[in-house]
């Protein structure tokens, strides 16, 4: 890196539902912005996309939504991603090509400091996708040229790679425990496992291509 790495990546957090998921989520957001933290929070489709700003809408936060279906607005909503408190959802590929400044497009050294001791960009994965690279990518938007920044993964059982790697199996322990829907599990072993599905999809998907 050109300047030493700042960032702070935390283990995923597996939540026994989407519905728990959503919750934390949305919690996370509040924790954020009431310390002036800008949040980036990034999904793996549209529809994902759209589901949870229904669902952030619905409890009152508010926030800018960028998706492929307003790519016009796009390098604007990704330059004030920055600002302090403000709320981005993004689907994971959606303004790549933007640089995500701390305190905003336009932001004064003031603003940009204000960013910076709040904790800097906190990016917030929805689910993991099944490729790495795409992960990376999103986390890659926090903490440029030595800034502080922060990710989180919030997973639940029923995504699409936690069906690949025994999702169910997890869900059945954690019912048969009563563990309550927004309360997470955060185990560095199942980040791993999960991270060995990814490695499975991509070979899988490599061999395709090969073929």
């Amino acid at each position: 890196t050109n300047r030493p790495d700042a960032r702070l990546d935390h283990p995923d957090r597996i939540y026994k539902n989407e519905k728990g998921k959503y919750k934390a989520i949305a919690e996370q957001i509040k924790i954020s912005r009431e310390k002036g933290q800008p949040i980036l929070v990034g999904t793996i489709s549209v529809e994902k996309n759209e589901e949870l700003s229904l669902y952030l809408t619905r409890g009152g936060v508010e926030h800018e939504i960028l998706n492929a279906k307003n790519h016009e607005r796009e390098g604007e909503i990704i330059a004030q991603a920055g600002r302090p408190g403000a709320v981005t959802l993004a689907t994971n590929m959606a303004g790549r090509g933007g640089d995500i400044k701390l305190g905003g497009a336009e932001a004064t050294p003031e603003k940009y400091q204000e960013v910076l001791d709040a904790g800097g960009l906190f990016v917030l994965g929805t689910e993991r996708h099944e490729s790495r690279r795409i992960d990376n990518q999103l986390r890659g938007r926090s903490a440029r040229q030595g800034d502080s920044g922060e990710t989180h993964f919030f997973v639940s059982t029923g995504d699409d790679l936690m069906r690949i790697f025994s999702g169910d199996r997890l869900k059945n322990v954690m019912t048969r425990l009563n563990v309550p829907d927004d309360m997470p599990i955060e185990q560095k072993m199942i980040t791993k496992m999960l991270e060995s599905a990814q490695k499975k999809v991509e070979s899988h998907n490599y061999d395709i291509r090969k073929q």
